[in-house]
């Protein structure tokens, strides 16, 4: 097989994966290992988890960036990004149709009652998926102390700045704790290329310059995504309580309604949950008409996944060697962990359970709760998968 055939190849299972792939990272993650290690073979599976392994350490989309990366170390810089295109493209463009009908429903005056059951369902997946973090990073009294801060923090300062500090913050606690970790005797110097890490550097800077000269939403939008993008640890989860606070609390871009609504469909299609960027830059630019808004879809996903993709280009080539270092290791256990009080402290914010300031996100009705209840128990019974359980929601919304 030449390499033109084989590159082909690959791309196309990428797209299988992209149009079938329901269920977040660990669903990705399989379908790669069975297809492309198990059946092609263009990668071991020791491989493949250790990329995804090197994804956690990396803010940004994980699955987008294991594709990526694969690609990368298949084909170069080209076939990566290609590879990316088609995996987040499906995913994105229905995210943006998504966005747009829903704008166009409002403008229309129809009422959106219809995802009434919906919302409480995406505060049961919010809710479910911090559980599931937690339990996964939270292993020391330390971890649990800062899991505590990072959800004190995120609850009662109102701010998207707060979230890098807290994350900065944790892991420079536990990286203080690098004795505890044995030291690597294979340990290596490190021979970096800085060039990506400038290109991802260099574009944080000239956009957070543009915006302050510049009064236009795309740019403004593409800096929010690219920045939100650039410190995302641990999944399309983690970027849930940033978008929150800082597009519904802080800049009232969105109503919860829309938030919540948007964030249940995300979870009925296949792909990377970074497209649900798409929706907020839809509804984010609602007053430029339906082309401003299909561009402030596009927009959005190019800068939430930009960075990520930079940062795996930066960091893929001397990965193997970086891992050995004692304090990158210790220095995870406290971002883990301040993550997952993140996740917590959103699902906290978007059950509306203590009167901060928030905007008002669902009723707390008894109905309400047993629907949140509900989809946390059928999440984690893995009986019903979530796309099916969005589509009964919106099914019984329509009904009732």
């Amino acid at each position: 097989m030449s390499h033109s055939q084989k590159y082909t190849l690959f791309l196309k299972d990428v797209f299988l994966i992209a149009i079938s792939g329901f269920g977040g990272n660990p669903a990705h993650i399989a379908m790669m290992i069975d297809i492309m290690a198990v059946k092609r073979k263009y990668i071991s599976e020791e491989e493949i988890i250790e990329v995804f392994a090197l994804t956690q350490v990396l803010p940004g989309p994980t699955s987008s960036q294991t594709i990526t990366a694969i690609g990368h170390k298949l084909g170069g810089p080209r076939l990566a990004v290609i590879a990316l295109i088609i995996f987040i493209l499906p995913a994105v463009t229905i995210m943006t149709v998504a966005g747009v009908s829903i704008n166009w429903l409002l403008e229309n005056n129809f009422s959106l009652s219809f995802t009434r059951f919906v919302q409480p369902m995406a505060v049961g997946f919010v809710a479910f998926a911090a559980y599931r973090i937690a339990r996964k990073v939270i292993n020391s009294l330390l971890a649990v102390l800062l899991m505590l801060a990072s959800i004190f923090l995120s609850l009662f300062f109102q701010s998207p700045y707060i979230f890098p500090l807290i994350l900065l913050g944790s892991g420079f606690i536990t990286g203080l704790k690098y004795k505890l970790h044995p030291e690597d005797e294979t340990k290596k110097k490190l021979h970096i290329k800085w060039f990506y890490f400038l290109m991802w550097a260099g574009t944080f800077i000239v956009l957070a310059i543009l915006t302050g000269i510049f009064d236009f939403l795309p740019i403004s939008l593409f800096e929010n995504f690219y920045r939100n993008g650039s410190l995302i640890f641990g999944g399309g989860q983690v970027l849930i309580p940033l978008l929150h606070t800082e597009f519904v609390e802080f800049k009232h871009a969105l109503t919860s309604q829309e938030f919540l609504t948007g964030y249940g469909m995300a979870q009925a299609i296949p792909g990377p949950g970074f497209a649900f960027c798409s929706y907020m830059g839809v509804l984010s630019s609602r007053e430029a008409g339906i082309p401003g808004e299909i561009v402030g879809g596009l927009v959005s996903a190019a800068g939430v996944f930009l960075p990520g993709t930079f940062l795996i280009f930066f960091i893929v080539n001397f990965w193997d060697d970086l891992k050995k270092y004692r304090i990158i290791r210790a220095s995870l256990e406290g971002i883990h962990a301040s993550s997952s009080g993140m996740v917590i402290a959103a699902a906290i914010m978007l059950m509306g359970t203590l009167d901060l300031g928030f905007q008002q996100n669902i009723e707390p009705s008894l109905t309400n709760w047993i629907i949140i209840i509900g989809t946390m128990l059928i999440l984690a019974s893995k009986k019903v998968a979530p796309p099916l359980l969005i589509f009964f929601g919106l099914l019984a919304g329509i009904i009732l």
